[in-house]
């Protein structure tokens, strides 16, 4: 489970960067480094982010999960 945990981290923190960049500059990185937002593999990354961030509420509740069990 590591691995698919880092492997969300990551895909939460380009998607987090993405936006932070079309909120302050208003240029979108994933869609212009891919194609534009028509393009097919931007899509895929803008939904294997929202899966990593689907994925990531599990981290929020693996601690207490720990803590509860003790």
């Amino acid at each position: 489970m590591a691995i698919l945990d880092t492997i969300a981290l990551i895909l939460v923190i380009v998607g987090g960067l993405n936006w932070g960049s079309i909120g302050i500059f208003g240029y979108d990185f994933v869609s212009s480094l891919f194609g534009g937002m028509e393009a097919m593999l931007p899509r895929i990354i803008f939904t294997l982010v929202g899966i990593g961030a689907l994925w990531s509420i599990t981290l929020l509740f693996k601690d207490k999960m720990f803590h509860s069990e003790k």
